[in-house]
């Protein structure tokens, strides 16, 4: 063990699970968030050694300013919990979807941020990791990619709310670079997880967390703002 912590949203399965997995294998304390205790718990015990539970619900006020007041310092921060409630184009996707699709996946990610920067401030080098999507990346949906067949409207509440999530990681990066933070996004890549209908067809989580734990753990000399494949490759906004 070192004297590194982390905090995971969304850690009790998926590719959430496994980041906090290879986070604690690496020797940090790493807090599993999740929104149900028990789910979380299980998370925990398989985890093993470093694992701590932090109940955490992204777009409950309370419930963040209760887990911030149990976490004293943090290193690095992975910003994974998101929901994909419809697949549907914008044209048939209800308004009341998108809302709570950005609650979580925008507003959510924010509340956290914020919330969680003083003890992020804390550290030597702190470490800001948001999840995203290749399909929020508007040009890889009007040319040719290696991720998807570009072309499609469908997902647009989550592909948008994505969209505005690297919004976010350039203007967080901007504004913290002064106080040594590194900020970046991460297209983990179509994974075989409860996220989207269709999981069966997707690649191994583990695989994708493993291109979240390099930009957790990059040195001060490491790009920040940027949006980054699971392979470690650039990819366009």
């Amino acid at each position: 063990m070192n004297d590194r912590t982390a905090l995971v949203t969304g850690a009790n399965k998926g590719i959430g699970k496994h980041i906090a997995r290879l986070l604690a294998a690496e020797g940090l304390t790493v807090y599993v968030g999740s929104r149900d205790a028990g789910r979380g718990q299980r998370a925990v015990g398989e985890i093993g050694a470093g694992a701590r539970l932090l109940v955490l619900d992204v777009t409950d006020p309370d419930g963040i300013a209760q887990a911030t007041a149990q976490v004293e310092r943090l290193d690095v921060l992975v910003n994974n919990a998101g929901i994909s409630p419809s697949l549907a184009p914008p044209a048939d996707t209800l308004v009341e979807e998108c809302r709570r699709t950005y609650e979580t996946n925008v507003f959510g990610v924010m509340a956290v941020t914020n919330a969680f920067l003083p003890a992020l401030r804390r550290s030597p080098h702190p470490r800001i990791v948001n999840i995203s999507s290749g399909t929020a990346s508007l040009t890889w949906s009007t040319n040719p990619n290696p991720q998807f067949t570009p072309g499609s409207g469908n997902g647009a509440a989550y592909r948008s709310s994505k969209a505005a999530l690297n919004a976010l990681t350039v203007f967080y990066a901007q504004s913290l670079a002064e106080d040594g933070f590194k900020v970046n996004a991460l297209a983990p890549g179509l994974r075989a997880t409860d996220l989207n209908s269709r999981a069966a067809a997707g690649g191994d989580p583990a695989e994708a967390a493993r291109g979240a734990l390099r930009l957790a753990l990059l040195p001060d000399d490491g790009p920040t703002g940027g949006f980054f494949s699971w392979d470690g490759t650039p990819v366009p906004w």
